[in-house]
């Protein structure tokens, strides 16, 4: 494979398809550029942000084309929608409160009190927030950060907080009840899948460009420094739930299952502001997010915005969230969320109403059409979600991955099943020359799923990777959503070029610290070799400093569990180890070992020392450059 293989241009039929966009959305409503620049106060000087390295984790100026016109290679609404996002610098929301846009895929709110500042979501990165908190400074003045809160439990709106709270400095730090065991549950559970398949959704490896990534529709992209946690100080437990931090009044709105399993809306009465965290941006947003997450509940989200509606509407006159601009004015404001409410709420019921007639996900996903009087609202458009694709998640959220049909009960896997439609439709040659004509008249998506057979039957056949590298590109070109592009552009790059891994790890020691001992145990359990561990049988036994009860690990059967206390369910242990919490997780995280720590006096063991070892052997390491679009 050739290295670096620069991007066709687009063909006819898409260019001709992106064109037809401009006459079909209303391109001359310009309020929404208007309010992203309103109160802007500056932008950092410096246009990259750096790490400790000189490594550039950020930088403002990389989408500077997009003041250009609308290439044909790019979708003119996504266009649009990038431009907007990527305004970068300080602007005021209103007096008191303001917010770094455009440093990092989401925004940093910075809310000024008697002492210092309140600073909502700091961003992903330490280094991209301190470099927004040195902005807000250098136009606001040096007040000292006195509180931190976290609307809710993605990354994007903690991982940065160690660039805002200097180290030792003790701060309370607030957050919706449950956060901590979803932000480090899903970014280690099943962290190596989504950060591979979040390549994809981000196009970090893409080029920026007119033919290569322009955006990922609810920010830029990812900021690819240093990730970090500090443990929540307050809990939000209940809508209603008022606190005052440096003078700052807020009252909460707990939303679960919306856009996270964790989150919340913030009012602030003295500013009759209304942050909606992630539950109502300019976008149709995500059900099930394309790097993979749980699915969430389009109905309880619909029915939190009509609460939001009445628990603040008649008092908000600015409405802002954690992506994108905020809206002002209060009939502004409440047709926004009433438009954002009706969206998930239509989806929801459309996708059930049909599916009880028997359409399957992709059959109710061709047919679902958004009502006229929302499409013509731009932040009802699919930037990060889509109707495809979250119409497709309602129906799995019911009726899970079957469609019903009997000959769908027990498939071949992907490679299998390639290697036998390759071979009833006369072989590589045959579909590659039908796959052609195809692509000669546009149709794409069809040119996709036939040549994914022929590469999944023989990944080496260099022209169909060829061709489905030109399909994938030009499916990207025409593609409205963020996300969607990015998958199909970074798919062409990997056929092209070769696998790009995960540029970025979202698992980092602040999170590891953070896992509960359950969780703990639950991430090395993920890890069993199953089959290669069918016949091992031990236990061991943890007493731990400061624990009333001990807790005993024993792999059988293939499965590793963890049980407190002794009873019936307690297997006799090979090995009790005597020690500190913290030197356990050591152990179990691979940075010290258990004979290291009995040779320091630090451990006491009794029996077969060796059964760590055994343990820690059955132990596989995931993969974060599996393959995607090859077997």
């Amino acid at each position: 494979m050739s290295q670096h293989t620069q991007p066709e241009p687009a063909q006819p039929s898409i260019a001709e398809a992106n064109r037809a966009v401009l006459g079909r959305f209303p391109f001359e409503d310009t309020r929404d550029f208007e309010d992203a620049r309103r109160g802007f106060l500056g932008t950092a000087a410096e246009p990259l942000v750096e790490d400790a390295d000189g490594r550039t984790v950020w930088d403002l100026e990389a989408y500077g084309f997009l003041a250009e016109d609308c290439p044909d290679s790019v979708n003119p609404s996504l266009w649009r929608q990038s431009r907007l996002v990527s305004d970068h610098g300080l602007f005021e929301v209103v007096e008191g409160i303001y917010q770094v846009r455009g440093f990092d895929l989401s925004n940093m709110t910075i809310v000024e009190g008697e002492r210092g500042v309140l600073v909502v979501d700091p961003l992903i990165s330490a280094q991209t927030a301190a470099a927004g908190l040195a902005l807000y400074r250098a136009h606001r003045g040096e007040r000292p950060v006195t509180a931190v809160l976290y609307t809710h439990s993605h990354i994007d709106h903690f991982g940065g907080v160690r660039g805002v709270v200097p180290d030792g400095a003790e701060v309370p730090v607030l957050a919706p009840e449950g956060f901590l065991e979803h932000a480090v549950s899903e970014n280690v559970y099943a962290g190596t899948a989504m950060g591979r398949r979040a390549a994809y959704m981000y196009g970090a490896a893409l080029p920026k460009g007119p033919r290569g990534q322009v955006g990922a529709g609810l920010g830029q992209t990812t900021s690819t420094g240093a990730a970090g946690l500090i443990p929540p100080t307050l809990d939000i437990t209940r809508t209603g739930q008022e606190e005052v931090v440096d003078g700052i009044r807020m009252v909460f709105q707990l939303t679960p299952g919306t856009e996270a399993p964790a989150e919340l809306n913030i009012f602030f009465p003295d500013h009759a502001a209304l942050c909606m965290a992630e539950n109502a941006t300019h976008n149709l947003h995500n059900l099930l997010t394309l790097r993979g997450a749980q699915v969430r509940d389009p109905h309880v989200w619909s029915r939190y915005l009509t609460e939001a509606i009445t628990l603040f509407g008649d008092r908000t006159d600015v409405a802002f969230a954690s992506h994108h601009w905020p809206t002002w004015g209060r009939e502004r404001v409440i047709a926004f969320l009433s438009e954002q409410r009706d969206l998930y709420g239509y989806l929801h019921d459309q996708t059930l109403r049909m599916l009880n007639t028997g359409l399957t996900g992709p059959e109710i996903a061709e047919r679902m059409q958004v009502p006229p009087a929302l499409e013509k609202a731009w932040h009802t458009h699919g930037y990060y979600g889509s109707v495809s694709h979250n119409t497709k998640a309602i129906y799995q959220r019911y009726l899970g991955w079957f469609d019903g049909n009997p000959a769908h009960l027990w498939q071949h896997p992907p490679v299998e099943a390639a290697t036998r439609y390759v071979d009833f439709m006369g072989g590589a040659e045959q579909v590659l020359a039908k796959a052609r004509e195809s692509f000669a008249d546009g149709d794409y998506r069809w040119v996709a799923e036939v040549v994914n057979h022929v590469v999944f039957a023989d990944p080496d056949n260099a022209d169909a990777r060829a061709l489905q590298a030109a399909t994938l590109e030009q499916l990207g070109y025409g593609s409205e959503n963020g996300t969607w592009r990015n998958f199909y552009l970074t798919g062409a790059l990997e056929l092209r070029d070769g696998n790009v891994g995960t540029p970025t790890a979202t698992v980092s020691p602040d999170l590891l610290a953070a896992l509960t001992l359950d969780q703990l145990f639950d991430s090395l359990a993920i890890r069993i070799d199953g089959p290669g561990s069918w016949d091992a049988s031990l236990a061991i036994r943890w007493n731990l400093t400061g624990h009333r009860e001990p807790i005993t690990l024993r792999l059988h059967n293939g499965v590793l569990t963890h049980t407190a206390g002794q009873g019936p369910a307690v297997a006799a242990p090979d090995l009790t180890a005597t020690l500190d919490e913290a030197d356990l997780r050591a152990v179990l995280l691979g940075t010290t070992t258990l004979d290291q720590l009995a040779a320091d006096g630090r451990a006491h063991l009794t029996g077969d020392p060796h059964t760590v070892t055994e343990l820690l052997g059955h132990l596989t390491a995931p993969d974060p450059g599996f393959a995607i679009v090859t077997p």
